[in-house]
Order: structure tokens, then sequence, then C-alpha cells
């Protein structure tokens, strides 16, 4: 066994030859101690074999140690001062404990604030002391173990040279927490083996530096022509400039063919003209207020978006910067959803032609929570996208003048991304060298392990939040600094000239070439394509210029309705059902042949399995959505056999489009933003988030302020993305009975979206297949249903699903005589059973319920048409669940009331409410009290 295990050992470079001696000692320390050697050492010697049922530090006389002792005793009888050696082999491992230190805490001691008003953090593990080295050992050479340092042994001054060197000059790596030892020895590799400073060519660096030109120069233009306008400028920040440009040209010599961009107000101007190609005349335009669009709002200049394609080594890439609001970080999941779409569009399963870039502010990076729910996504089924390069423009002072203490309570703004171990290079700005290092490597670790990085790019603001802003008034030490600080293009022009890379006159005729150009109104950006490969783009022409219209062609053959719906009731004989399963796909299966009423989930379902026959896919996602919160779904079936799971709906045909169904992880905000990203990159198909309860859209309330509600008039955006919000009052309190609908009616205008409120199973089936039918894109806001889910009578049949289609105003089905109805109780969703099954208990024949199932467009001339037949009615009473100061009817009822004006006797005037009473909260939380409401509110609407 002895033989077997040194035979073991010796098949390893780094514990053979010269260093058997080091090992020895780390061996002797390890069985003392495991835990103080090096965790690379501790995990290697855990892995030795060992007398079975005992771990190695256990065991005093195991055969290695006997081993070791036995080459310590030849040793003894061929050399001399073994306590010489002994101590020796101590300090080896100090050595090899301080390269440990400097990896994991020599970004605390890196020079990476341009203006050297960053305080020192002491880093006692960085001293030679408190390894119990001293300069009396700088002369002796030890092994440099997993060090790259390109020799096995060297003094012990060159490795603290060489350390200090790669981790505490302009760059600071912090990747020791990373636990996937090929990445965390692959990062070491790139930037130990060139110490963090690579030797550029001159080309490259004559490029470097005109890139800091054209970053500097627009910004100079801008403030000499418009100064104290609002611009958000990049001064300070430059170096931004040459980053990106080395992203885009690298990225695409990798074969990225896409690229979507997400950034806040600082440096966006700078970005679209000097490397999208934006106009600067177009720019100009903007500044001097003229109109850009023709319809809508519009948006100041730096929330605008912007699209071209350049050139790069690896031929055409597009460009596209994502519009983005004045909420900052929220724009980070709408680049992934965009980048999603992009990559399902190419089959792109692994992202190695779209590339996200997110580009962050150090405050908002910190303090918006939405940053981490983007990292949580970062690596689910759902939303992955072969990692993201985020780029963290670090002003050090926060959008406004405030101290890092205020900031955040972690010692880097970026401490955040370790949660998903993504490395993060911390930058100095004004050392363009070093940024275009980091850049490059952080690109090279993307494409290769498919994971988020960050880069810190550690620079400062020379202006305040704003052109009009004084700073100094708030951090007057920061800002005494600045004004004295000189440029990043000012510097690196000084160390070309200096090195002899240029002349004087050569860096004085890139500043005057540059301005020119810009004067002129030429486009300043490198490789722009001027006749871009439109193949490229997302080709949304067929869905331009359509009006809104309601009516849509949704019905479906029946033979090819029964087909599908039968084909989607197929599960293999190897899966396993669960027995409740089992009946809901029997009764599907029974729903198709006729014999029973048509429910709820295998309506929609039919819904997505027709689309899919059409050619469309479908995006489904939110939290239980694969089953249904309410267990209507199931469309994701799971064998009780080996937990595997099986979905109908992606085995329909073959060559089928994408059928997509996640669960999400626990998460509103970045989810919803992820999805609208989405629809507006896939116009094709039906993208449909659902919450769990509709009342938890709460929490992405920034998603439809910003985006969903307002994206078309700001920016000309489209969007079809839907949203299903379960919603009714079945006593399940405050927060589990609304969705809200009263906000989302509050936001509509301009048939900016559609707010609908089905209440039959060939309701939905209609409205979401004509969400994907028609031309016109707009977003779907659903109030769907959670008792209607299994009530007895919110069924249709397969005729309502062939022949119908989406009906905004349901008529009174309750064969009244028409001359009879004296009131009109008008109302939307669930409510409507509960009133009707208090009419046929009451026997009252006088009056009709309307169903109104769009509420937004809202359907004047249909409720008209629904309406006019009752000629003797005398009142009209719009009755809710919601109480009086939410639900539809503040929003709604000038549009009842226009209606009500057109019938014979103008009856808009005498519009009626029934509902709960006035509340601070959406619902009660006592079955008792939620009881009585309901009666009162379904009894007014027939009494009032």
């Amino acid at each position: 066994m002895q033989q077997g295990i040194m035979e073991l050992m010796w098949r390893s470079s780094h514990v053979s030859g010269a260093n058997v001696h080091y090992v020895e000692a780390l061996y002797e320390q390890y069985l003392d101690n495991p835990d103080a050697v090096p965790d690379e050492w501790r995990k290697y010697f855990d892995q030795l074999p060992r007398p079975e049922g005992s771990a190695s530090h256990d065991v005093p006389l195991s055969p290695i140690r006997d081993q070791f002792y036995e080459l310590g005793r030849q040793r003894r009888t061929t050399q001399v001062a073994s306590a010489t050696d002994s101590d020796e082999s101590k300090k080896q491992v100090k050595v090899l404990q301080l390269i440990n230190a400097y990896r994991f805490r020599g970004h605390q001691k890196a020079n990476i604030d341009p203006l050297g008003l960053r305080s020192p953090t002491p880093v006692p593990d960085l001293d030679l002391s408190f390894h119990q080295l001293s300069k009396a050992d700088l002369d002796t050479e030890f092994q440099t173990g997993s060090f790259f340092l390109g020799l096995d042994k060297a003094p012990l001054k060159d490795i603290v040279e060489a350390l200090d060197q790669t981790y505490c000059r302009s760059v600071g790596c912090e990747i020791m927490h990373i636990v996937d030892t090929e990445e965390k020895r692959w990062l070491q590799q790139r930037f130990e083996s060139v110490r963090s400073a690579p030797t550029f060519s001159h080309d490259v660096r004559k490029h470097v530096l005109e890139r800091l030109t054209a970053a500097e120069g627009l910004e100079n233009y801008l403030a000499s022509k418009y100064p104290g306008t609002k611009r958000f400028g990049l001064e300070g920040g430059e170096a931004f400039i040459p980053m990106m440009d080395e992203l885009i040209q690298r990225g695409g010599g990798y074969g990225v063919k896409e690229m979507v961009i997400g950034m806040a107000h600082r440096g966006r101007l700078n970005l679209l003209v000097n490397i999208l190609g934006k106009n600067p005349s177009e720019l100009i335009d903007e500044f001097d207020g003229k109109k850009v669009i023709e319809r809508g709002s519009g948006d100041v200049k730096y929330h605008q978006g912007f699209s071209s394609n350049v050139m790069t080594p690896g031929g055409e890439v597009h460009l596209a910067l994502a519009f983005n609001p004045s909420h900052l970080e929220i724009v980070s999941p709408v680049v992934e959803g965009s980048v999603r779409a992009r990559q399902d569009r190419r089959d792109d399963h692994e992202g190695i032609k779209v590339l996200p870039i997110n580009i962050h502010g150090d405050a908002a990076f910190a303090g918006q929570g939405v940053v981490m729910e983007t990292f949580q996504m970062s690596q689910t089924r759902a939303y992955k996208t072969g990692g993201t390069v985020h780029i963290v423009i670090n002003n050090q002072v926060g959008f406004t003048t405030s101290h890092p203490l205020d900031a955040r309570s972690t010692e880097y703004c970026t401490d955040i991304a370790k949660m998903v171990q993504a490395p993060i290079f911390h930058v100095n700005g004004d050392d363009a060298d070093a940024v275009l290092h980091v850049t490059q490597v952080a690109l090279d670790y993307r494409q290769q392990f498919k994971r988020d990085v960050v880069i810190d790019l550690v620079c400062y603001r020379r202006r305040g939040h704003n052109e009009a802003d004084e700073p100094s008034g708030t951090q007057p030490m920061m800002y005494s600094k600045i004004k004295e600080h000189p440029s990043a293009r000012t510097l690196y022009a000084q160390r070309l000239v200096e090195q002899g890379v240029l002349s004087e006159d050569d860096v004085k005729a890139m500043v005057e070439t540059y301005r020119d150009d810009l004067m002129a109104g030429n486009h300043v950006a490198n490789a722009l394509v001027q006749q871009p490969n439109t193949s490229l783009f997302v080709d949304w022409r067929p869905y331009l210029g359509h009006e809104w219209t309601g009516a849509a062609d949704t019905g479906v053959a029946m033979k090819r309705l029964q087909r599908l719906a039968a084909k989607m009731c197929e599960i293999p004989d190897r899966i396993e059902v669960q027995r409740q399963v089992v009946k809901i796909y029997e009764d599907r299966r029974k729903m198709q042949a006729g014999g029973l009423g048509l429910n709820w989930g295998f309506a929609e379902t039919l819904a997505y399995a027709t689309l899919l026959d059409e050619g469309h896919p479908v995006r489904l996602t939110g939290q239980d959505v694969g089953r249904g919160t309410f267990s209507h779904r199931h469309a994701v079936v799971h064998n009780q056999k080996d937990g595997s799971a099986y979905v109908p709906l992606q085995h329909m045909a073959d060559g089928q489009p994408r059928f997509t169904i996640h669960d999400s992880f626990l998460s509103e905000e970045a989810v919803l933003a992820f999805e609208y990203g989405y629809s507006t990159t896939a116009p094709n198909d039906l993208v449909i988030w659902e919450a769990q309860f509709g009342d938890f859209f709460n929490g992405a309330q920034v998603v439809v302020d910003q985006f969903i509600s307002s994206g078309e008039t700001k920016w000309e955006r489209l969007c079809g993305l839907t949203m299903l919000l379960p919603h009714g009052y079945e006593g399940q309190g405050p927060e589990h009975s609304s969705a809200r609908l009263e906000r989302f009616l509050q936001m509509c205008a301009e048939h900016n979206m559609q707010v609908c409120v089905p209440t039959t199973p060939a309701q939905i089936f209609h409205l979401l297949r004509r969400q994907v039918i028609r031309k016109l894109r707009k977003p779907l806001v659903v109030m769907s249903p959670k008792s209607l889910l299994r009530h007895k009578d919110a069924t249709s049949t397969l005729d309502d699903l062939s022949e119908g289609s989406f009906e905004m105003v349901l008529a009174d089905k309750g064969n009244l005589e028409a001359t009879k109805v004296e009131r009109v109780v008008l109302c939307a969703g669930k409510v409507y059973y509960d009133l009707a099954n208090w009419r046929a208990e009451n026997g009252r024949d006088d009056v009709a319920i309307l169903r109104i199932e769009q509420l937004y467009p809202f359907p004047k001339e249909e409720l008209l048409e629904a309406i006019k037949d009752y000629t003797n009615v005398t009142d009209i009473v719009w009755c809710q669940e919601e109480p009086l100061n939410q639900g539809a009817w503040y929003s709604s009822q000038h549009h009842m009331r226009a209606v009500a004006d057109m019938l014979k006797d103008g009856l808009g005037g005498k519009l009626k409410f029934a509902g709960r009473p006035a509340s601070a909260a959406p619902a009660a939380g006592y079955m008792s009290v939620h009881t009585e409401q309901q009666r009162q509110l379904v009894e007014d609407a027939f009494n009032l």
C-alpha cells in the first residue's frame, strides 16, 4: 500500500522532486491541524488513501505518515542541519500562505482610486511579519506553488514584487469567493501570468487614446455649446468608451451577432454617439428641443434607446441600447429578457451569439433590490442568458453628493455580485491599459464559463449629479481634488508621448480631427455599418401602423380543435401520473369527446395548443404556472417514479414552435421586467406572466408604470405582453383578493393597453388567441378568476370555441322578456355568477345582467347594442365586489354614463353604484365580514 501511495504522490508534478521537502512539511502541519494549511493542500491531503473509517488527521500511524517518516530518516543519514530544514519548511508554508493572502485581500491595498481619496484598509495579512517572515528572508528562494510566476522557485522579494504588481496596482481582483476551482485557477492564471499588466501593441494603445479623445471631445463640445443643460456627462469616467469599444470588437471576434445594452443616464449620450453611431446632428436637434417622434409624449434624450450595426473581426454585430426611465436598474432584467428572446430565436441555447451588457451606477448597483433579483435569475432555466457583463461606472459619490457610509453597508458597491460568485474586477479608471486588460479578461471569462462577471470602473464625476448642480457644497474635499486632477485622456496621452508611442503633434491632431467631425455632423463611431444587414434586426414591420380593433377571427375548425385537444391530453405510459392529476386528464378527455362541459384549464390549454399549431411560440412563466396556483392548469406532469417532468404541449408535432413553461423564482419585479423585455423582442410569440395572486404585481408596479403602460407613447416601443392576474373576492383577505384593477384603469389612455375580465372558458380561449392572431400589439391585462376555475356554471362547449370569438360585452342569457326589464345591472368578473344565482333564487325577471368583459378600451358600441332592446329600463346599476374607491367605478363610470345617455330616456345621470363601502384595504380579513358585505352588495344591485 505504501508503494501505491508514493506513486500517487509522485505522479503530480507539484509534489515531486525538489518539492518533496516542502510537501512533507505541509503534510506534517496538516496532520497536526488540517486548518493550518491552505485550502488547496487540505483538499489534496483529504483525498489521499487512509485506513477505512478514519479521518486522515486522526491517524497517527497511517501508511502515508510512515512513508514520510521513512523519507525523513533516510535524508537525515545523508544531510545535515535537519533543524534548519524544519525552519525552512515552516517558512515555505508561510510563503504559500502569503501568496494566498494576496489573492484574497490584495484588492484592499490596490491603487484603484484615481483621486487617491479612498481610505486605505489596513491589511495585516499582506505584511511579512504576519506570516512570521522578515526582510532577512527576502533573498531566500522558496517554492512558488500554484502562483503563476513562471519559475518553480524564486527569491521571496521577487515573489512579493510579483504579487504586489498583480493584485495591488491598478487592478483589484476579487475572485477567491468563487467555489469552482477551474474558474478560480483560470482567473488566477490570466492575471498572475502578466502581473495584471500585459503589453499592448502601439496600434492598440493609439486606438485606446483615440477613443478617450472621442469621449472627452463630445463632453467638452456639449459643455461649451449647452452650458448648464442636463446631459449627465461622462467626465471623469471617459475610460468607459474604450472599454465598450473593446467589448464589442472582442465579442464580435467570438462570433457574437447581437449585443443588448442597458444603462442609466450617466454617459448614455456619449455611448450613443461614440459607440452606437448616433449622428451628432440628431443629438444637437434634441438639445435644441426639436420634436423627434410623430406620436406620443416622447421622452428626454438620456432615456432614449438606439440600435445600429458595427463591423468587428468576426463580422457584423447588431447593437441595441434599451430604452430606460429614471428607475435606473429596472432596465437590467428588461435587457436579460430581450437577450433571451433573441437567443431563443437563434436557437442559441448556450448564449454564444447574443450578449447582454448591463451598465450600472455605483449607488444604484448597491441600493436597488432588482439588482439582486436579476443576479438571482442568471442561472435559472427560465431566465439564464449565458452570463452578463456588468460594468459599474463608479463615481464614488452616488447619485447625489452623499457619503459612502450613507450609500451602503458593504465595503464595495459591487459586493452584491458575490451572491452568485461572480468575479469582480476593480480597476482604476485613469489607467487605460488596465481598463483594457480587465475588459478582455471579463469577456473571455463570460464566453468560457457562461456566467456573470463584474467590472468596477472606479472613476469620479467631474461635475455634479447634473450639469446645473454644484457638488462642492457637500463634497468640498473631493471636488477640490477633482478641479486639479487631469483627465484620463490627458494622463494617457502623456504616458504615450513619454514612451515614444506618439508625439505631441499626434495627440493634438486626434483632438482636432474629432472636433472637426463633430462640428461637421459626421458619424464619429468606429466601424459603423452604413448599410446594415437587416436580417440581424427584430422585424416589427408587420405589426406597425395598426389601429385599434376589438374584432379578430379566433374560431378554430371543429376537427382541428378535437385533434389538438386529444393530442394535448396524451401522456406516455412511462409517466406515472399522480392520482388527482389522472382525474384532471381523464376529465379533459371527456371534454374533448363532448361528454363534459369545458372548464377553464382545458380551454386555456387548448388555446395554447391551437397557437402552437399555427406557428406561434408560447412562453408562460410565474410562480406556480406549471400546475397553476389553484391547480387548474397542470400543463407540466410530474412522473411519480423519478420526479421527471413531461409537458404534453411540447410534444404536439415534430418541428413545432417552442412552448416554454417555467415556474419562476420568488420575484415579481425582475421577472415581469424580463418578460416585458422578451415580448418587445418576440412579436410573433404569446408571452405571459402569471401572478400567483393578482395583487402580487404590486412588487412589480414600476414595470407597469414605466414600461407596460407607457413604453409605446414614450419610446414608440410596441409590446404584446399578457399578464394573468388572479382576481376575485372569495374571503381570502386583503392580500389575496384584488389585482388592483383601479390602478391599471387609471393608467389607461390612448389605447395603450387592454384590461379584460373574462368570465367563461370560451372567453379566455378567444382572448388569448386574439392577442396573437391580430397584428395589433398591445399589452393585455387579464383579471383572471380563482373560484370560476371550477365553478359549475362557468363552462363552455367545443362549439363556443370553434365558432365564437371574444365578446367584449356578454349579453344576458337568462331568456328574459325585454319589455319586462326595468333595471340593468352592469358588472365584470366573478360577481356575475353571484348576481345570476340571487336573481334565480328570488325570481327577479325584471332585471337584466350584462357583463363587461373588456373594461379598456371601453366597448361603448357593444354595450349600447346589448342594452338598447330593454326599452322600459328606468335605472342602471354598476355592481362590483371591490370597495367604492377601488375597482372599475371611478375610472369607468363616465363611459357607462355616456352609453346610458344614448338611451331614449338619457339615463346617464341615474347610474347607481352597488359594492363595498370605501376602504383603505382591498378586502376584509374576516370571513364573516366578507360574507355579509358580499350578500349586501348583491342585494343592493337589485334593490338599491
